[in-house]
């Protein structure tokens, strides 16, 4: 059955057979996570799956972390509404590899353990380094945890038929969302995380390649055409659908987006420590080549989503459905081919948050254990089954905390909350990194200076701008401190990272810099002598 067009967004699809499909899912997933969870014999195969991956395999699953909801659901919704804006997503998310292939990913599979406090405090006092690092790391997980539960939260209310009126309906599908996502981390651990990425990863680029073709041969192959009709679906909007400043009036706002998409992903916790999942440096590279294929390929699909929702649904009953602009892709997919699709594309929408909030949760819990447990607390003398105990304990307290704040952003945009989570990276990790890799006298000061500079201007600029008090928000909407303009703040917060990383080196002076680590850090992270090796089995 294909729903007329302007059918009740709230009312589509078939409850019992989403459910199905969705316990499918679930149910096969799990097995491959209790199959991986009978493999965890140590710390190394619970945070990095024993550095047993090839670099194909680990591209794969970092295309599946990195597709986020936001990928999928928010930037199909951004482009629907917003058209060329919303594209700019799907631009920044992709240039951004090319910096982390360019400048991180060989350099801190080298250097690194665990985590990315491994990388800052080789050669720095350890404990306020990791501290600082491991606050970092939650920070910017929880900024991103909010966008998958926000989608989980519009999405699953989508399929289920629960009106945006209902906030308590809504919230308990956040906290199952949230349930089942510490099931996985707690009994899998990276290795069954990392299988869930890379069935997620296929199954949501075959389903969006299915939906790309679908849309194009409606309307002969022809990509004008489709803009066409997304035009002349969307009153209101019209031909400033096809180009700049439908939702970004302010340049300098649409600068600044784009400054923390593109320099966002080298600093994203989740992500940096999926390089530590392969055996060496080289498979490393090979990672983020496949990722960059398969993330690029996703992308131009998007563009096709996004336009054909518009053109095919209309951006009114997009914005009218359960979870607004996120519902797009769903929507689409109903209206192309029904129950079935919906429910199938729906299902492989659920898998894509489930797997990346694992992963999110995964890299919270050990940054915690691993940096302020066993190297601030027990000072580098915690037993590595006392570490992954408290790694357990972590990922259950930090998916309590994104059930809450999935249930207060729930039906803000995904992909621009991401956009946020990118900022926060951007600002608070990025230099410091790049300091600690290529700078010789950078040193501990410089580094605190540069992480807490960086989050704290970051989080403040957030919370004082129109996202969370403006008139569109729906956090705190007309509060009346929005003191900030700008929606993302990476302009301001990035720079003055850098420049706090600068000045907090000088202000330390020569006392924290110690030139026999500094050269084995640069022999080791540009030759991989010395770096951790797989787990032979």
């Amino acid at each position: 059955m294909v729903p007329a067009q302007g059918a009740d967004p709230a009312q589509v699809g078939n409850v019992g057979l989403n459910i199905g499909i969705f316990a499918l899912f679930v149910a096969v997933t799990l097995y491959f996570v209790y199959r991986a969870s009978r493999t965890n014999r140590s710390a190394s195969d619970y945070y990095a799956a024993g550095r047993t991956f090839t670099g194909p395999q680990n591209g794969v699953a970092i295309a599946g972390d990195y597709l986020s909801a936001a990928s999928f659901l928010g930037i199909a919704g951004a482009i629907a509404l917003n058209g060329y804006d919303g594209f700019l997503y799907s631009i920044g998310f992709l240039v951004a590899w090319l910096v982390a292939l360019l400048l991180v990913a060989e350099l801190l599979r080298n250097t690194g353990k665990f985590t990315m406090g491994d990388v800052l405090a080789f050669r720095m006092r350890q404990r306020p380094v990791r501290a600082a690092a491991a606050t970092s790391t939650l920070v910017v997980s929880f900024f991103y945890l909010l966008a998958q539960m926000a989608g989980a939260g519009g999405l699953i209310a989508l399929l289920l038929q629960i009106p945006n009126t209902d906030r308590v309906g809504q919230s308990v599908v956040i906290a199952v969302v949230g349930l089942l996502m510490i099931v996985y981390v707690l009994v899998g651990g990276m290795k069954g995380t990392t299988y869930v990425q890379i069935i997620k990863a296929g199954l949501l680029i075959v389903g969006a390649a299915v939906m790309t073709a679908w849309v194009l041969g409606i309307v002969g192959f022809n990509l004008s055409d489709l803009l066409g009709r997304a035009v002349a679906n969307s009153p209101g909007r019209g031909e400033a659908l096809l180009t700049p400043g439908l939702q970004y009036t302010n340049p300098v706002d649409f600068i600044s987006l784009g400054l923390a998409l593109v320099l966002g992903t080298a600093g994203l916790p989740h992500i940096l420590m999926r390089f530590y999942t392969v055996p060496t440096a080289v498979e490393a590279r090979r990672s983020v080549v496949w990722a960059i294929w398969l993330i690029g390929v996703f992308y131009l699909f998007t563009l096709v989503l996004g336009y054909g929702a518009a053109a095919l649904v209309g951006p009114e009953a997009i914005a009218a459905a359960p979870g607004g602009g996120n519902s797009a892709a769903p929507l689409l997919a109903y209206q192309l081919g029904g129950e079935i699709l919906l429910g199938i594309i729906s299902a492989v929408a659920f898998a894509t948050i489930l797997a990346v909030v694992a992963g999110l949760t995964i890299t919270a819990s050990a940054s915690f254990a691993h940096d302020v447990y066993a190297n601030v607390i027990e000072r580098g003398e915690a037993s590595p089954d006392s570490e992954v105990r408290v790694a357990r304990i972590t990922a259950l307290v930090v998916g309590v905390v994104a059930i809450a704040g999935g249930i207060l952003v729930n039906g803000i945009n995904i992909a621009f909350l991401v956009a946020l989570a990118f900022a926060v990276a951007a600002s608070a990790n990025l230099p410091t990194i790049l300091y600690s890799l290529f700078w010789k006298r950078f040193n501990t000061m410089g580094a605190l200076f540069s992480i807490y500079g960086g989050l704290v201007s970051c989080v403040l600029l957030i919370v004082f701008s129109p996202v969370v008090s403006g008139p569109r928000s729906v956090i705190l909407p007309n509060g009346g401190f929005a003191f900030f303009p700008l929606e993302n703040p990476g302009i301001v917060s990035i720079p003055l990272s850098f420049l706090l990383g600068i000045v907090g080196t000088y202000v330390g002076g020569s006392r924290d810099f110690d030139h026999a680590r500094y050269a084995e850090m640069e022999v080791r992270s540009l030759t991989g002598a010395g770096s951790e090796k797989a787990l032979l089995r």
